[in-house]
């Protein structure tokens, strides 16, 4: 029999982050499936330059290269830059918004546990800002190409900029299904006749809705395993579908069904992989469900209003300046301490 102290050994930063990444891997796998290998190639970018950006900034700030190499936390902002951006993206697009993601965003704020900002969100609103034409590019999922683009044709393309002959970039690429919505809704039509087009599946893209479906099994994951609390991502996603769920029933023939939200763009990878970062999220249970609900909130209202398809990333880095005012309004009381005035 086992008799007490029951004593438990805590789990390591790179062994927690370790498995964030391996849960990420059931949507990267249908990721390749429905849209080929190329996001292979920046997920393998986006790693060696994080890699080597932590390294020379451990070595620049003088600080013990090995542990904070080994921590797993450049990996994973590189994954979810990656994951956040299209895969066609050049070669030298994924290296200069990871690299800027390492040393500015999280080692010019002294490193990891003092980066007020999610460091893969300013890597991509740096890109989409800098270079938005590239940040269109987005691959036809297989089940909608009638042209064969091979994944050595994809790696002409993103290292060298060249298609085969007689094979134009518009003919393997297209728009997210959140552009074509907001496009389409400013060319008159109703969003019964938007749906009907072939890129459109059940819930969203075809494809991507069931990209969306796998990082949220990867979530679910993280959920049981305690790697993250539920309050993020329930209120994020309770949040995101009760807003879009309001302007559904005021006007449904312009505004889509709120489930369309969940499974398109970045939303599942938001509510379970970037705002549960530990460090630029609130501390306090309140305070997460008033942050997620707030980024679910206006990431809505971005892809509804705003000049962006997709609002996650923006939403999220406004919330992330909000975070020190939500913990400092949701500290609870210290037990034993008079209120002023009584």
């Amino acid at each position: 029999m086992w008799s007490s102290p029951f004593i438990t050994i805590p789990t390591s930063v790179s062994q927690i982050m370790l498995r964030v990444l391996l849960a990420l891997l059931p949507g990267i796998a249908l990721y390749v499936w429905y849209f080929g290998p190329a996001i292979l190639v920046s997920l393998t970018l986006a790693s060696i330059t994080a890699l080597a950006t932590e390294a020379a900034m451990l070595k620049l700030r003088d600080r013990p290269i090995k542990p904070f190499l080994s921590d797993n936390t450049a990996l994973l902002t590189a994954w979810l830059l990656a994951l956040s951006i299209p895969p066609l993206a050049p070669w030298w697009m994924i290296v200069v918004g990871t690299a800027f993601a390492i040393s500015v965003s999280k080692h010019l704020y002294g490193g990891l546990g003092n980066n007020p900002f999610n460091p893969a969100m300013i890597g991509y609103a740096v890109l989409i800002i800098s270079f938005p034409v590239h940040m269109t590019h987005w691959l036809t999922p297989n089940a909608l190409g009638h042209i064969e683009f091979s994944f050595a044709d994809q790696l002409s393309y993103i290292f060298n900029g060249t298609l085969p002959a007689g094979l134009t970039l518009d003919a393997v690429t297209m728009a997210t299904p959140l552009d074509t919505l907001k496009t389409q809704l400013h060319l008159s039509l109703s969003v019964d006749q938007i749906r009907n087009m072939p890129i459109f599946g059940h819930l969203a893209g075809k494809g991507s809705e069931m990209v969306a479906l796998g990082f949220a099994l990867g979530g679910i994951y993280l959920l049981f395993a305690r790697i993250i609390s539920w309050h993020l991502p329930v209120a994020f996603l309770a949040s995101l579908f009760a807003t879009a769920g309001i302007f559904y029933l005021i006007d449904p023939t312009h505004y889509i069904a709120p489930l369309f939200h969940w499974f398109s763009g970045a939303s599942m990878l938001a509510a379970f992989f970037i705002i549960t970062d530990p460090v630029t999220s609130p501390t306090t249970a309140k305070g997460k469900l008033i942050f997620a609900a707030g980024i679910g909130a206006l990431t809505y209202l971005i892809r509804t209003f705003g000049g962006f398809p997709d609002g996650v990333a923006f939403a999220t880095l406004l919330f992330n300046i909000c975070v020190p005012l939500i913990d400092a309004w949701t500290q609870p009381k210290v037990f034993g301490k008079k209120e002023s005035g009584k």
